[in-house]
């Protein structure tokens, strides 16, 4: 069986972003060489996430305006885990969002279902920060 793994590095200027990361990923998938088997990507950070849905701009808002209802950034000292820092939300959308996504690599494409699509998920940018690729099969 071949493997191949590399990292991806993104800097987002500000604190929440979504990245389409499908073109690195398909660029990944093509550099490994490996026809069939199985891709995992994740994020390396506890303040970010890597999740597959659709390349939505509306989407994207509504993802956006829902995780600040649910873990909102301020006041940042409703958070006991905010002490010398300020991103306590961060990692609860984190958890909500996801840490990796699988996907099926079938004739030496990634076997997504309509509209399918692999973002990263930003959620205390400012930073760089990382994203593992590994790909297994033959």
């Amino acid at each position: 069986m071949k493997h191949y793994r590399k990292e991806l590095w993104f800097e987002v200027p500000g604190r929440r972003a979504f990245i389409n990361i499908t073109p690195d990923i398909e660029a990944c998938l093509a550099q490994s060489g490996i026809k069939n088997g199985l891709l995992l990507c994740n994020a390396m950070h506890i303040t970010a996430s890597v999740f597959i849905n659709d390349d939505e701009s509306g989407l994207h808002h509504d993802y956006d305006v829902w995780l600040e209802k649910l873990a909102p950034h301020a006041p940042v000292e409703q958070y006991r885990h905010n002490v010398g820092e300020d991103n306590a939300d961060a990692h609860m959308k984190r958890q909500i969002m996801g840490r990796e996504v699988v996907v099926a690599v079938t004739d030496g494409q990634l076997d997504f279902g309509t509209w399918e699509q692999i973002f990263y998920g930003e959620f205390d940018g400012r930073r760089k920060k990382r994203v593992l690729v590994k790909i297994i099969g033959e």
